[in-house]
């Protein structure tokens, strides 16, 4: 009897779904093994040249995998400054001084800088620093490259090319922007000139155009370690624009607020001024803010014009085209990280994230497949993760409003628990916001906000992992979860969130969100809605007092003793500290058939997060 035979024979004895999983294995060691076997026979027969243009993540990441499966074929990568294989996402924690040298950013865990004579000597692979590309003869397979300190000239041949050329920040048309004071965040060398400026004492107040990940961040570094006052200028109406929900970044902003940024929405910079050379001022379209460094963060673009001109496919966002094994229309040439577009796993639309995790793993895939082998991206659902001060947000796949935009018919539940046991002495609050398309029940998209930690990052990976497979809202309600009162609660908050989404789809929990509660208070001498509070009369006094005329108390396990205090010509807005006993009192008032009833979602924790002051 074969090996396989005996183990298929035990496996149905435990049960007959295991020999499917045994087979299995089996035939992936099997590929596995043969896969294996070409490279080596190849590596040993056609050993190849390897191009790669672009040094700083997926660059390294590419050269470093295919060498170990190809050891005798030849690596060439070029990069146009002088820094390379540095952590990118480290630059606003060296900005703040955190990280204390820009060689931490571009050493390896074990302290060994990863610079040209690294690379020679550890990987055997020859780096060219302050090398630009030039152009792309796809005919020839060649690259002109071009030694930025003496001009002169090369060219390159290769068998096949990578291109990780990454991205290049966007910059605002405005006068004054070529100004000394004003910067991009584009690499570690601007970085560190940021830096200089700082620690020289040229800087007190700051001025960051664009309010997305990296400029928030860089607020943080400038107001957090340096005290510099710091203000940001943001187009649209909120923060983390097309990342999280409106209310979740009132949240955010509300947290920053209270240490200290200064924030101006629905503006536009329309030009920097100066003095003898220096930045001064920026003036919008409302103010004018003083600012002795401004920084801009709006944005970036494909770096894809060397691509484009090799008549290269590129997409709407000016992003290149590659398909699953991430070879571009040219299937010699190889392309990943922030200048790819990569298909959007909720939508199944071409989408765009400039993220280093994504380069560093795709940067894997393009090295197996130089080496022959058939590895696949097959796509991503854009996780985000940032820390704000002493605040973590976190999101996965769609927003509310991104949904919309895309065509969906979406809702979203809200949520506010304990990230451990109730009754555990150590916890916090975490706000968790589940994106749901009403039609399907399909989950669409997870953002969340707590505290610096893993309690927010955590739960949003949970679902972020099973995103592409379109969970429904039962899924995230039975979600498996480890279990211990320091670690969570027996129904943790990703399972409420998803019982809170049904319950909203199946139109028994009506709700409201922060912003359309204070737009409701801000009303409230119209008299078209009373604010109930289900909660205990010592939670409940404070309020009744200040707004006897607004505000009534009614406890949730009272409600049907005191049916008769209830306003019945009303909007009743239901209040508890977070929306669990309003939906409860919800319930009890729909059996007495008064549905003409809201409940406040995340209750009034949600409310002071939010900043509304009552």
């Amino acid at each position: 009897m074969t090996s396989l035979a005996r183990h298929d024979r035990l496996a149905f004895k435990r049960g007959a779904w295991k020999i499917k999983t045994l087979k299995s294995e089996q035939s992936i060691i099997y590929k596995y093994r043969k896969i294996v076997e070409k490279r080596r026979k190849r590596s040993t027969t056609m050993p190849q040249k390897i191009v790669i243009i672009g040094a700083v993540a997926l660059g390294p990441k590419a050269a470093c995998r295919f060498k170990r499966l190809e050891p005798d074929s030849e690596v060439i990568m070029i990069d146009q400054t002088n820094r390379i294989a540095y952590g990118g996402c480290g630059i606003p924690y060296f900005i703040s001084g955190d990280v204390s040298d820009p060689d931490q950013l571009q050493s390896t865990s074990f302290n060994m800088l990863r610079d040209e004579k690294f690379f020679q000597n550890a990987k055997d692979v020859k780096v060219m620093t302050n090398t630009r590309a030039l152009a792309i003869d796809r005919g020839k397979k060649t690259v002109s490259v071009q030694h930025v300190d003496d001009g002169k000239r090369q060219t390159l041949s290769y068998d096949k090319l990578v291109l990780a050329t990454g991205s290049k920040p966007k910059l605002l048309s405005i006068p004054g922007s070529q100004l000394e004071g004003v910067f991009t965040v584009s690499d570690l060398n601007e970085a560190i000139a940021i830096k200089k400026e700082i620690a020289e004492g040229n800087v007190e107040k700051a001025v960051i155009i664009g309010a997305g990940a990296i400029g928030l961040e860089v607020a943080e570094s400038l107001a957090d370690l340096w005290g510099i006052e710091t203000a940001i200028v943001e187009i649209t109406d909120q923060i983390l624009p097309g990342i999280i929900g409106a209310n979740l970044a009132r949240m955010a902003q509300h947290h920053m607020e209270e240490n200290g940024v200064h924030f101006y929405l629905k503006e536009t910079a329309q030009k920097i001024e100066g003095e003898e050379g220096r930045v001064k001022k920026v003036i919008t379209d409302q103010r004018v803010l003083d600012a002795d460094l401004v920084i801009m963060t709006v944005g970036v673009t494909p770096n894809s014009d060397l691509a484009g001109k090799a008549g290269l496919s590129v997409g709407s966002s000016n992003a290149i085209v590659v398909n699953k094994m991430l070879q571009t229309s040219d299937p010699d040439i190889y392309a990943g990280g922030d200048c790819i577009e990569v298909m959007n796993l909720i939508t199944g639309k071409p989408g765009y994230w400039p993220l280093g995790s994504l380069a560093n793993r795709q940067g894997r895939i393009i090295g197996t497949n130089l080496a022959g082998g058939h590895a696949e991206f097959e796509g991503a659902v854009g996780s985000f993760v940032i820390k704000l001060f002493e605040t973590s947000v976190a999101s996965a796949g769609l927003s509310l409003e991104s949904a919309k935009r895309e065509g969906f018919d979406a809702l979203s539940a809200f949520v506010v628990q304990f990230d451990r046991a109730h009754f555990y002495p150590e916890k916090d609050l975490l706000y968790l916001e589940l994106v749901v398309d009403k039609a399907t029940g399909n989950v669409l998209g997870i953002q969340g906000l707590g505290p610096k930690g893993e309690g927010v990052v955590a739960r949003v990976a949970s679902v972020a992992a099973i995103l592409k497979y379109k969970p429904s809202t039962a899924d995230i309600s039975n979600l498996e979860l480890p279990y211990s009162p320091p670690f969570s609660s027996a129904m943790d908050i990703l399972n409420a969130l998803g019982n809170t989404a049904e319950n909203i789809l199946a139109g028994t929990n009506r709700v409201i969100e922060a912003d359309q509660f204070a737009d409701w208070w801000e009303k409230r001498e119209a008299g078209e809605a009373i604010f109930l509070d289900c909660r205990g009369w010592a939670n409940a006094e404070p309020f009744v007092e200040k707004y006897p005329d607004h505000w009534i108390s009614i406890p949730q396990d009272e409600l049907r003793e005191r049916l008769e205090e209830v306003p019945k010509d009303k909007k009743l807005v239901l209040i508890c500290n977070t929306g669990v006993r309003s939906y409860e009192a919800q319930i009890t008032l729909d059996q007495m058939d008064l549905k003409n009833t809201y409940n406040i979602q995340g209750g009034v924790a949600a409310l002071k997060k939010w900043g509304l002051d009552l």
